[in-house]
């Protein structure tokens, strides 16, 4: 039989039942604790890469510190150094979740770029890569440590647009002697020209004319 015991107004109660409901009580109490303090885990990574990106678009990247990512994260600096050693590979990260280029196999070079590019300059102005971008560009060039991690996301981001060139001379479209990566170049120049030297607008609408003037000088036939 479970011991009645007596509470302060002489009211029973089992005392079984009552260190279970005082157990339960004590497991709430903690889980809104929890809930009510720092965020969990997969929300404080993401809320430190929505905090570093948000703050390379205001500072640029050498104002840009651990403690003041951890401030607008709501988190402590332990939490940021438990994930990433420094802020350089703290950065890249950040940046390599922008939008970058999708591959389209439409079956044809044009439409494959016009698909491709369409779909990233919709994106482009509505995240912070349009700041971001050059403020890393432009570091890279004086801190070899930050070259040497962000080169590779760089060149991985353009791999949709080299792949859609590869199968275009697979297709006989263009021609196999052609220099893939200078054609990638040529292709997304005119956004690099105006976001780095005119500040002129970017948007989806320059896609076709873009496209249409890079694939005349791509598709002729290389002079040996």
């Amino acid at each position: 039989m479970a011991k009645i015991e007596r509470d302060a107004n002489g009211r029973g109660r089992s005392g079984r039942h009552g260190a279970v409901a005082s157990d339960s009580t004590a497991a709430a109490n903690a889980t809104v604790a929890a809930s009510a303090g720092r965020p969990r885990s997969e929300e404080a990574h993401q809320a430190i890469l929505d905090a570093t990106l948000a703050l390379l678009a205001e500072v640029g990247f050498s104002a840009l510190t651990v403690e003041g990512v951890a401030g607008r994260a709501g988190v402590g600096k332990a939490t940021i150094y438990r994930r990433w050693p420094s802020k350089l590979p703290l950065v890249v990260e950040a940046f390599g979740g922008l939008p970058s280029f999708e591959d389209a196999d439409t079956g044809a070079l044009e439409t494959d770029l016009k698909a491709m590019l369409r779909s990233y300059l919709e994106l482009f102005n509505k995240t912070p890569l349009a700041a971001v971008l050059p403020a890393l560009a432009s570091e890279r060039a004086h801190d070899p440590a930050l070259a040497e991690l962000f080169d590779p996301v760089l060149l991985q981001r353009r791999t949709p647009l080299v792949q859609a060139l590869e199968r275009a001379v697979a297709r006989g479209e263009i021609s196999a002697d052609l220099d893939l990566d200078l054609a990638a170049d040529l292709i997304v120049g005119p956004i690099a020209v105006r976001l780095f030297f005119t500040g002129r607008k970017i948007h989806a609408k320059m896609v076709d004319p873009m496209v249409d003037l890079a694939l005349q000088g791509i598709r002729r036939t290389p002079t040996r």
